[in-house]
């Protein structure tokens, strides 16, 4: 169903294509062990294309990354406003998760 959803046309040939579908496909496994709401797969799944397109498209270091990561998971925790981050439905522990997972 990844396979389909992300448009992939030449899996069997294209190694590209097959890390991309194996990155998405462990990191969805794993949101799923760990139980996450549809809510937060999305947003995990989210976290994985950004960070994904971070390397890519914007040749970002790793350190830079991390960086960003922690911007984005800034506020985790906390009652849900403006300063909480896009990813208020994470808990604490599931953040910490998360970041052992990247």
């Amino acid at each position: 169903k990844l396979e389909e959803f992300l448009n992939f046309k030449q899996l069997k040939t294209s190694l590209k294509e097959a890390i991309l579908l194996d990155y998405y496909t462990s990191g969805f496994w794993w949101a799923k062990e760990m139980n996450f709401s549809l809510e937060q797969l999305t947003g995990f799944m989210g976290l994985l294309n950004f960070l994904l397109e971070n390397l890519s498209d914007k040749h970002m270091t790793l350190g830079d990354n991390i960086k960003e990561l922690g911007r984005a998971m800034a506020g985790i925790g906390g009652a849900h406003s403006e300063e909480s981050g896009d990813l208020f439905f994470f808990n604490v522990e599931q953040a910490k998760a998360i970041i052992d997972y990247l």
